[in-house]
């Protein structure tokens, strides 16, 4: 099979390998569509935490199942379904407690170990979800991405008629305004890019703002938000959080950077502040985005901007998706 490996920052290499050997409670899964992620970005560029070379990169990815191991009874050969990259050992105390998604010893389908840019890939049968017929291949591929911003959403325990401000305007952040608009909240998402505020009014039904231009509380009807999200990963616009939120309100980090936070302990506490931190997702999170697919009210336009070939992507990533500054969502199609 063709495999697509990063050997190395800067050098991608395509080579030829054996097909996987299934372990009885594997599938294998022939992708379809992969999503490119930041994390694929910076393990390119040698930027990636506990990340060692060589390594087949690809966590974000829907496709077929072609063979079933032994054991593996849940699907069917030829089954559409997506893949959960994250492999949780069931056994610590975040996993007992629900919490797979924060498990001890995470192990990341095409971080940790080898992932889906490849004809071929063994995955754990707990490890997929099915897709529904009416959810094409490339809107499939990004669940992944979807599923933590739901899982940042979930965090933020939201109501109906919230005033959320959403911070950044990636696919991480575009994805939790979508899915916090789909549960009702009352969504802005602010961002300094131009590009990406006119992306947003193209595609999403969420209101948009410049903070260099605007004030955040002309879009709240004179209020702070009660609830804000931050999906940047900056640390200036991390540590302002707390400047945003309305007395009694709620922070959440989705957005991670190498560094520490800095804010006023005064401001913190006079609002009563509630913060947390939002770390990939759980099967529940998926489950809910593959259902809001399928319901129409999440697709790949909304964050979508540039598609790939499999047989190309490894020769023009540095060039058309690490310098590519119009780059918010690639997709890598597979056939």
């Amino acid at each position: 099979m063709k495999t697509l490996v990063c050997n190395q920052p800067f050098d991608f290499q395509y080579i030829t390998r054996e097909k996987p050997t299934l372990k009885p409670t594997e599938v294998l899964f022939k992708a379809a569509a992969i999503g490119i992620c930041g994390t694929d970005i910076h393990a390119y560029a040698g930027n990636q935490p506990f990340f060692s070379y060589p390594r087949v990169l690809g966590h974000e990815a829907s496709g077929t199942i072609i063979k079933l191991g032994s054991s593996a009874t849940k699907f069917r050969v030829g089954q559409r379904v997506v893949l959960v990259p994250y492999v949780s050992c069931g056994e610590c105390d975040a996993c007992k407690s629900g919490k797979t998604n924060c498990c001890e010893k995470i192990s990341v389908i095409g971080v940790h170990e080898d992932g889906a840019f490849s004809e071929y890939l063994a995955v754990p049968e707990k490890n997929i979800l099915p897709i529904a017929d009416s959810v094409d291949d490339i809107t499939a591929a990004l669940i992944e991405p979807y599923a933590i911003s739901a899982h940042a959403v979930r965090r933020a325990g939201l109501n109906k008629g919230d005033d959320v401000l959403v911070v950044g305007a990636g696919p991480i952040g575009l994805g939790v305004a979508a899915i916090a608009y789909a549960d009702g909240a009352n969504v802005v998402i602010a961002d300094t890019s131009e590009e990406r505020l006119q992306h947003i009014q193209k595609n999403l039904p969420v209101a948009t703002i410049n903070p260099i231009k605007q004030k955040v509380e002309d879009c709240f009807n004179g209020k702070l938000p009660l609830i804000v999200i931050d999906a940047t990963g900056n640390q200036k616009a991390m540590n302002n959080t707390v400047n945003l939120i309305r007395h009694g309100g709620r922070i959440v980090f989705v957005g991670l950077f190498k560094g520490n936070l800095e804010f006023s302990d005064p401001d913190f506490h006079k609002k009563e502040t509630t913060m947390m931190g939002s770390r990939n997702a759980t099967f529940e999170d998926f489950e809910k985005v593959q259902r809001l697919m399928a319901e129409g009210k999440l697709s790949a336009e909304m964050m979508l901007t540039h598609k790939f070939s499999f047989d190309e992507i490894g020769h023009i990533f540095e060039e058309k998706v690490t310098k590519n500054k119009s780059l918010i969502k690639g997709v890598v199609l597979c056939s």
